[in-house]
């Protein structure tokens, strides 16, 4: 491994230290079919010497038995692992690595590139910090490339690096990098990206991926793994106070906690927050974990809150600082990625997922779906596979969120078929379609809300639509 293993020899507490105090970078590999996305991991980690020797053995023996390559031993073999990506040289699962350098350390998703697979490049890129784009030398910008970039900018990552791969099939061609560099830059100008760094390389022969290429000296910049290492991600974390409830944890009489992850901001014993949606408030009494209590916790902790007071509190709700509210709302607007052969159906049922809130719901109108070559928006009455719109939805109660740009963790939902179970859709909320989205619906009398929230839940067939 390419860690510094003096400290591992001498003091492994402080080297652990050292290791838990890096920064972590989550990747995703993406890009159109067979551009060597899974041969680029590979090569990444054998360069870096962070393949063990019986990882190495079984690459080579299956190599043989595959028969990808016509190398000794095919690397993609390392995080392609399931017997049809092995027979048939492609990814078709998300496949996570996990590894870390003297700097930093890295998550690293490898993600399909086949069009029916879209729906698990979507779920790659919903957690990650950065993307490598890789297209492949000889046949430039591709329709997935296109719809890969499209999905990693909706889905709010801000950096990204063009591995344009395969060099060493075109001669390693200045002017074959430079046209494609162009041609990028001009599909891209338009998509929410902060930072786009390109890179030449050949994932198979190792140029520009660890070490500098002799074949590229015209290529004045950095290597993939150096810029990995010193490429500045800012966390977009949200400043304000959200935590959704999953679980109560109440072992005995003297104890009641509020279990979760922190999904925005910071929290400390004795801030009031406001559990949503009944709005009753209290002050944080404890903050308890498995190392201990603390005095604060902040986002991405899994934490347990006890309170001071005794409120009804259950899995669903959202814990926020009064000052500090959410939307709250039963209609709103939200950029769809659609993932199954079924069509999304207008005024059909949907269970929609926020969080750890669980409600039924239906698309009222598809506003629109956007053409992944041109961007262009086009009028649409339902979106099928892999088709991205912008949708109005409706649902049988109010959720809590904020809107995806602000909290990517908070603005995110998943659609579920009724009858199937099946994840069918994945969304990121625009924003409140009511005038306010913090107030309570006041055109109808408390009696007529109350009685139509019961008729949805004992007669959950009659649809999502109003009753009265």
């Amino acid at each position: 491994m390419s860690e510094n293993t003096s400290l591992v020899a001498s003091d492994i507490e402080e080297y652990l230290k050292v290791h838990e105090n890096k920064d972590m970078l989550r990747i995703l590999t993406c890009g159109s079919v067979d551009d060597g996305k899974s041969t680029l991991i590979g090569r990444l980690l054998y360069d870096s010497k962070m393949i063990f020797e019986d990882q190495m053995a079984a690459i080579e023996k299956d190599s043989k038995r595959f028969n990808t390559t016509d190398e000794s031993f095919d690397l993609a073999l390392l995080v392609d692992g399931l017997q049809s990506e092995r027979e048939q040289g492609i990814t078709i699962d998300v496949a996570y690595r996990y590894f870390a350098t003297e700097q930093r350390k890295f998550i690293i998703a490898d993600t399909p590139g086949h069009e029916q697979y879209t729906r698990n490049m979507a779920t790659g890129a919903s957690t990650a910090d950065l993307a490598i784009i890789l297209i492949d030398a000889r046949h430039g910008v591709q329709v997935q490339t296109r719809r890969h970039s499209f999905i990693c900018s909706l889905l709010g990552i801000k950096h990204v690096i063009i591995a344009i791969n395969k060099m060493d099939a075109v001669d390693y061609d200045q002017a074959t990098y430079q046209q494609i560099k162009k041609d990028y830059r001009e599909f891209a100008e338009n998509l929410n990206f902060d930072d786009v760094r390109f890179v030449p390389l050949s994932a198979l022969k190792g140029d520009n991926v660890v070490n500098e290429s002799q074949n590229m000296t015209w290529y004045p910049g950095s290597t993939l793994m150096k810029l990995l290492n010193t490429v500045s991600v800012g966390k977009n974390e949200a400043s304000a106070f959200r935590m959704q409830v999953q679980y109560v944890n109440r072992p005995n009489l003297d104890f009641r906690g509020f279990c979760g992850t922190i999904s925005g901001g910071d929290i400390r014993v004795g801030d009031t927050i406001r559990t949503l949606p009944s709005g009753k408030e209290s002050k944080v009494k404890s903050i308890v974990t498995f190392d201990g209590d603390l005095e604060s916790a902040s986002a991405g902790m899994a934490v347990t809150l006890t309170l001071d007071d005794e409120i009804d509190i259950s899995r669903g709700n959202m814990l926020v600082r009064p000052h500090e509210l959410p939307f709250s709302t039963r209609d709103f607007a939200a950029d769809v990625v659609w993932m199954t052969e079924e069509s999304l159906h207008v005024d059909r049922e949907y269970e929609i997922k926020v969080g750890s809130q669980s409600v039924f719901g239906y698309v009222k109108t598809v506003n629109h779906k956007i053409d992944v070559n041109t961007l262009d928006k086009s009028a649409a009455s339902q979106l099928d596979l892999n088709e991205i719109g912008n949708c109005h939805f409706t649902l049988n109660e109010r959720v809590q969120f904020d809107a995806y740009e602000t909290n990517r963790l908070t603005g995110a939902f998943i659609i579920i078929d009724r009858l199937s179970n099946v994840t069918v859709g994945a969304g990121m909320i625009a924003g409140s379609l009511e005038a306010d989205g913090q107030k309570e619906d006041e055109s109808h009398s408390a009696f007529e809300v109350e009685f139509n929230a019961l008729v949805r839940k004992h007669f959950p067939h009659w649809g999502a639509k109003k009753v009265y």
